[in-house]
Parts: structure tokens; C-alpha cells; sequence
């Protein structure tokens, strides 16, 4: 751990305070406007079977009056919501900021209901193809929005009542959120005794985490029974909060008549299934490559085979550490040889402050970046440890962050990117600061380490995701017919990944509590949240691809790309690059990229 004072990010640009005047206003301004919403929905008879009017050019006033209120609402109720999460996420002790989250959360579920009778309504607008399609070239809101209208009148198919809807959001708060919130707080405030150097530290589980990176093989050994002992103790009520997160969202399904499980995250994802399949499939392919990398690990480690707690540890010219400040340093050079507009950007991010960065009780582990749209500004959480794999992170959350800034200026409803596609640019500076690190390497020992933490981070990406994939797929199976146990939730995630690590890993020493701590399990409005990262990866390295081959002129390309993510299929948009996303032919590609550098790795 550096010595250095880590920041924390400053929102006060956007309220004072939580119990400032300013942010008391803009909550009863949201209110107000769900008011005047709720008046013009009815005024308009905006619900399913509700009046629709013959006249095209009237109808298209009427949508763009509800898509003017919902984006300004949407932006509104996303900065409360941003800054409120702000503190949650970063000291779940802090009652007030919980206090105001949940006065919030009805609100923000009563946006859901209003968003649920559009679209049954545009659904019913829709079935009159004609009259549909010349509003939506009606010049205007309804235009400008064609994509989003479009999918909505598709997917409206796969709603409930308008009644059991509501009714659905409204029980969210006290049911699936609830859990979600649940597991959140007991993660967050998990403290672990360690003993190091002789003396007993109490870690944040976070803290405790980052140890994996350790260069002393016997302090990621302790830190790993650590923290599965740590795990051990909450079993049960992280048990609960899964059985009821994954029980809601099945019942939905099944009653949204969706086909299992997978149906609506795909089609969130804006892919379909034979996407879905071909990359699966390459995936799985490429396994026997990456298990001659974890081999070789153990080898350079002096181990017949690997046991989880090394998967992370560093191999190489280990010895470098970052503080804060090189760090940031490092990534602004790297992003100067990519563009000026991305290295302007982060530096912009780094001198506001945008980064919480420091490590600490009551603050969630891993790392994301929020949109904060009322400034048109992200915030970035991450948990920094002077390790590369954080530096990654890091630079990784920009990228977010940067994908956020190319959509300035457009609506938020225009803004709604599928999580295969919010992926791209935050894997793609990774694969900036990867490359130019091994084009700058001064020496085998130096190299080695370098194509370790690109090696690390893909196979988090491709073979334990596939493991996550497997464990998601068969908790909603066997939850749609009982309840599941710790035991069987560590059975399941152990089994997952005996099937992707096989004999890449010593399977008497691999991580059966990931379903505990990991947040993507919990989400309530999204499924099976680890697919979308491999897609990100391997598109990502395909889109480089095409970066090199074309240098410069890729530029304005790429930042309209991400402009657009919320205003395409994926495979409309990887079209604008010749990319074929339904063809397993790219996936293999891709991942021959990362299976060239495996090989490097192993001459090394």
C-alpha cells in the first residue's frame, strides 16, 4: 500500500451537501415533474389500448412531448441519484446518505411506472405500422429518437399489466433492491484480522483483497484463507440476499413471458443468441491456451500447479510499485501517443478530483465510474494499491468516463448503451497502456512482467467469466425450483470453475465464495452482468486492430462510435468497422491476439 494520501472525489459542484437547500430544491423539483408527467399521461391517455391520434404530425407532437419530460426527468433523477450513491458507496456507515437514498427510491420507481404505461402505449401505437412509421419521420423529438422508439415498441411485447407492473416496482423497494442494498452493506463492512510482520492488523475486506497482488507468496496465502474465513462467517444472509434477487427476477421473467433467463439480458445487450453462441463457443476454444499461461505461472513460481491466491501474483520485474501520482502520470503519457482529446479529457478528470481512489472501511470493493449528467461530469471509484493490475483499473474507469464525455450533448434517452458496448472504451485503454508498455519493455524480466497483467486481466475476462456465465445460468435453473443454501451456491461456483480453470489451477485450492462478494449478482434490472465484459475485451482488441492498421484517420471514427451506443444494435455499429459479430471467425481473431501473447509469455 503506497504511503501517500489517496483522494476522494469531490462532488460539490453539484450540491453542497445532502442537506443542502439546493439539493432539497431539485428533489422537489423531480417530484414536480413527475407530477406534470403523471397529468400529461393521462391528459393524453398514454397506456395501453390508451387513444391514438390518426393525424401523423399530432402524434408525433404528442411522443415528443413525453420524450422531452422523461430525458429531463431521467437526467434529473440520475444526478440525485449519483450524488446520494456517492456517499453510500463510499461509507455505508453514513446513515443520512442511506436515509436519503431510500427517501429517493420511490421516486425513482415511480419514473419506472410512468416509463412502463409509455411503453404499453407506444406498443399499441406501434401495431398501427403505418400511421407509426410516418410520426417517427415527423421532423422532431420522435425523429431524433427513432432507435430508442423503435425498441421500445419491440420490447413492449414482454410487459405485464400495467397494474402488476406497478405493483412490481413498488414492491422492488422493500424486495429485490432491498437485497441488493443488503449485500452491499454486509460486503462493505466486512473486517478481517491479519497478522503481518508480527503484528494483527483489522483490514477492510477491500484492503485485504488487494493483497493478492502482494509479491510475498505467504501474505497472499494467509490473505486468501482470510478472506474466505471472512466470507465463511456471512454466508447465510449473502445466501438470502441471492436466493431473493435471482427468486424476483425469475418470477418476472416468467411472467414478462421472457424464455429463461438469458432472453432479456441479451436483449439488453442488443446482440442475439448466435452472437451470444459464437463467442461463447470461441471462448471455451481457447481455454487449453490458457491453461498453458497458468502452467507456466506456476512453473516461474516454483509450483507444480497453481492455487487460486497466485493467479494474481506478480511475475517479472515485480518489484515496481505506483504511487498516486506516477500513476496518473503513466496513464497520461500512454493516452498522449492515442489522442489529444482523451489525454486532455483525463487530465481534466485528475485535477477535479473525479477519482475516489483510497481503500477504506465502509467503502465498496472493486472499481466503477458513475455519470453525474447534471454537470456533465463521471465519478470514479476504485480501491488503489500502487499495483499495475490497479493502474489497469485505473485507466480502465477513464475509459468510462471518456465514453461518457463523447455522448455530451445528446439526450438521455439516446444515451441508454447496452453493457456489450460500455465496455469498449475502457478496454481499450487498457489496450493502449498494454501496448506501449511492451513496445517500452527494456528487458525479458520487464516484458514479462508486463504481458502478466494484460494475460491476468484476460483471463479474468474470458475463462472466469465463462465461470461466472455457468454459475449464473445454473442458480436460476435450479432457484425456479427451491431455494439455494451456501453450500449449494459454493457448490455450484466451484464446479463452474473446475469447468473453465480444469488443470490450468490447483483444484484443491480455488475460490468457491465469488457469488458472496461479487455486486453483479445482485443487481435487480440486470442479469448474467459478466458476458458483456468479454464482449468488451475481444471487441475492443478488434477495434484496435483497426486502429492500427489505419493510425490517425481511426480517430473521429471511434469517437462517434461511442457517441452512438446508445442509438444502435452492436452489430450495426461494429458494421461501421467491417466487424462481424455474428461470425465466430472475429471472436477467434481476437483471441488469437491475446493467445500470441500467451506464447510469448511462456518463451519468457
Amino acid at each position: 500500500m503506497t504511503a501517500e494520501a489517496l483522494p476522494h472525489w469531490d462532488l460539490s459542484n453539484v450540491y453542497p451537501s445532502l442537506e443542502s437547500e439546493q439539493f432539497r430544491a431539485n428533489v422537489n423539483q423531480f417530484e414536480t415533474q413527475l407530477d406534470e408527467l403523471d397529468e400529461y399521461l393521462a391528459r393524453h391517455e398514454i397506456a395501453r389500448g390508451g387513444s391514438v391520434p390518426s393525424v401523423p404530425a399530432e402524434l408525433a407532437e404528442i411522443i415528443g412531448g413525453y420524450l422531452g419530460r422523461m430525458n429531463a426527468l431521467i437526467r434529473l433523477g440520475a444526478t440525485l441519484r449519483a450524488y446520494v450513491s456517492s456517499f453510500v458507496s463510499t461509507d455505508s456507515y453514513n446513515t443520512l446518505a442511506r436515509k436519503r437514498m431510500s427517501q429517493l427510491e420511490p421516486d425513482l420507481v415511480r419514473l419506472e411506472r410512468h416509463d412502463v404505461l409509455f411503453r404499453s402505449w407506444i406498443g399499441t401505437v406501434a401495431a398501427e405500422r403505418e400511421l407509426f412509421k410516418a410520426a417517427v419521420t415527423q421532423e422532431g423529438p420522435a425523429r431524433e429518437h427513432t432507435f430508442y422508439l423503435n425498441e421500445t415498441a419491440e420490447q413492449s411485447q414482454y410487459l405485464m399489466s400495467e397494474a402488476e407492473e406497478g405493483l412490481a416496482a413498488d414492491l422492488s423497494l422493500s424486495g429485490i433492491r432491498a437485497w441488493g442494498k443488503l449485500q452491499g452493506v454486509i460486503t462493505s463492512q466486512v473486517k478481517v484480522p491479519f497478522e503481518r510482520e508480527g503484528q494483527i492488523e483489522e483490514l477492510p475486506i477491500t484492503v485485504l483483497q488487494n493483497l493478492r497482488t502482494d509479491p510475498d507468496g505467504e501474505v497472499r496465502h494467509q490473505a486468501y484463507e482470510a478472506e474466505l474465513a471472512a466470507w465463511e462467517r456471512v454466508r447465510e444472509p449473502l445466501a438470502a440476499c441471492l436466493n431473493g434477487v435471482k427468486g424476483t427476477q425469475g418470477t418476472l421473467d416468467k411472467r414478462r413471458g421472457r424464455v429463461d433467463a438469458l432472453h432479456d439480458p441479451i436483449d439488453q445487450a442488443r446482440i442475439d443468441r448466435t452472437t451470444l453462441e459464437a463467442m461463447l463457443g470461441a471462448m471455451h476454444d481457447s481455454f487449453p491456451a490458457f491453461r498453458r499461461y497458468f502452467q507456466g505461472k506456476a512453473r516461474l513460481l516454483g509450483k507444480e500447479a497453481l492455487p487460486w491466491w497466485d493467479i494474481f501474483a506478480p511475475v517479472g520485474r515485480s518489484e515496481k510499485r505506483y504511487t498516486y501520482g506516477e500513476a496518473q502520470g503513466f496513464i497520461l503519457e500512454q493516452f498522449a501517443t492515442f489522442s489529444d482529446r482523451l489525454v486532455t479529457f483525463t487530465r481534466r478528470a485528475f485535477d477535479h478530483n473525479w477519482i475516489d481512489a483510497e481503500p477504506r472501511d465502509g467503502k465498496r470493493g472493486g472499481a466503477f465510474c458513475m455519470s453525474v449528467p447534471g454537470v456533465e461530469e463521471s465519478r470514479i471509484l476504485c480501491n488503489f494499491d500502487g499495483s499495475l493490475d490497479q493502474v489497469s483499473t485505473l485507466a480502465h474507469e477513464v475509459g468510462h468516463a471518456y465514453h461518457n464525455e463523447c455522448q455530451v450533448g445528446k439526450e438521455m434517452l439516446q444515451r441508454q448503451t447496452p453493457m456489450t458496448l460500455a465496455e469498449t472504451a475502457s478496454i481499450f485503454n487498457q489496450t493502449i497502456i498494454a501496448d506501449a508498455l511492451l513496445a517500452q519493455t527494456t528487458g525479458p524480466a520487464e516484458e514479462l512482467a508486463i504481458l502478466e497483467g494484460f494475460l491476468s486481466d484476460a483471463a479474468q475476462v474470458v475463462v472466469d467469466i465463462y465461470s461466472r456465465y455457468l454459475f449464473e445460468k445454473e442458480v436460476f435453473e435450479r432457484r425456479a425450483v427451491a431455494e439455494l443454501s451456501p453450500d449449494d451456491f459454493c457448490d455450484i461456483m466451484t464446479r463452474a470453475q473446475q469447468a473453465t480453470y480444469a488443470n490450468g489451477l490447483d483444484q484443491r485450492y480455488l475460490h468457491p465464495y465469488m457469488w458472496a462478494w461479487k455486486p453483479h449478482y445482485y443487481r435487480p434490472t440486470l442479469s448474467f452482468y459478466n458476458f458483456p465484459y468479454t464482449f468488451g475485451l475481444l471487441f475492443g482488441l478488434g477495434l484496435y486492430a483497426v486502429y492500427q492498421d489505419r493510425g490517425n484517420a481511426f480517430l473521429p471514427e471511434y469517437d462517434e462510435l461511442l457517441r452512438s451506443t446508445g442509438e444502435g444494435t452492436a452489430s450495426d455499429l461494429a458494421a461501421r468497422f467491417g466487424i462481424d459479430i455474428r461470425q465466430r471467425a472475429f471472436w477467434e481473431n481476437s483471441l488469437a491476439i491475446v493467445e500470441q501473447r500467451i506464447d510469448r509469455y511462456l518463451e519468457l
